[in-house]
């Protein structure tokens, strides 16, 4: 406070070369969670992940903005990927401010390489942190818990930048659409700002939630820190598109958390069980 200065040690970098297109419901948060399962909670302790390859291209800005948030999940101190046509249309869209692009040298040298092929994946071994998509009902008492909302929305509070968290509500609510969420399930819906609770009437989507059997609520951290609506109970199961599932943050330190996309999320929410969202209405 008194230099106005503060101390950072340079942190050492990671390089994960994602290659290959995506199916149709592998998101960013698909690939974050599958990143953070295979490094593990500290497998970035203060270092930088940075996501480079061909397979960025099929990574839309709002996937980006969802691995760059969730990369302190990995205790890594930020995430980067490389500017390209979709950035800069993305900022000449959102600022006026003048910007300067910068890359990594050639000769940067990289503690570790992850490679992560996306056209091998399904959002069956994709979602659900540390685990494989395994049939876990959602029937203890009171209720099983679905959770869909996506944070990166609060983090940029400026209405400029919360817009895409947005797309996160799209993909739950074209899943939801004309199904009926199951009896033994409790459906939390939390748009991440005013602006997107707005968007989402306007577009139609609180009228799908709704009649699915939804509870779409106005903005808030709600059950996510365990403050209200919809507070985990002991041996409650969830699935939760938040970031986090630190034992005892979203309410009893018994209750079980599992961390997935808004399509498994919402495609859990109608089977009643973790589902991969393939295959609902097919089954």
């Amino acid at each position: 406070m008194a230099t106005g200065e503060l101390w950072f040690k340079v942190p050492s970098a990671i390089k994960f070369v994602i290659t290959g297109k995506p199916s149709e419901y592998v998101s960013g948060k698909d690939v974050i969670l599958h990143i953070i399962d295979k490094i593990g909670v500290d497998g970035a302790l203060y270092k930088s992940m940075e996501f480079v390859g061909d397979g960025i291209q099929y990574l839309t800005m709002d996937d980006r903005f969802t691995i760059c948030n969730m990369a302190i999940e990995a205790g890594a101190k930020n995430g980067i990927f490389p500017v390209d046509d979709q950035t800069i249309a993305y900022i000449e869209k959102h600022s006026k401010k003048p910007y300067e692009i910068f890359e990594a040298d050639e000769d940067a040298e990289y503690e570790q390489v992850v490679e992560i092929n996306l056209s091998t994946r399904r959002s069956s071994d994709l979602t659900i942190t540390g685990t494989k998509m395994i049939k876990v009902t959602l029937t203890q008492m009171p209720d099983g818990t679905f959770y869909i909302k996506n944070f990166v929305g609060e983090t940029y509070k400026n209405n400029k930048w919360s817009e895409f968290s947005l797309s996160d509500l799209e993909k739950a609510a074209a899943i939801l659409k004309g199904k009926k969420v199951a009896d033994n399930v409790r459906v939390m819906v939390v748009p991440a700002t005013q602006k997107i609770f707005l968007q989402c009437i306007q577009k139609g989507l609180a009228e799908i939630f709704v009649e699915a059997g939804c509870a779409f609520n106005t903005p808030s951290c709600g059950p996510c820190m365990g403050g209200h609506m919809g507070v985990m109970a002991k041996g409650e199961k969830c699935v939760s598109t938040t970031n986090r599932n630190f034992v005892g943050r979203m309410g009893d330190t018994e209750a079980l958390i599992y961390l997935a996309s808004p399509q498994v999320a919402a495609a859990s929410a109608i089977a009643g069980y973790i589902a991969n969202p393939e295959k609902v209405g097919k089954e």
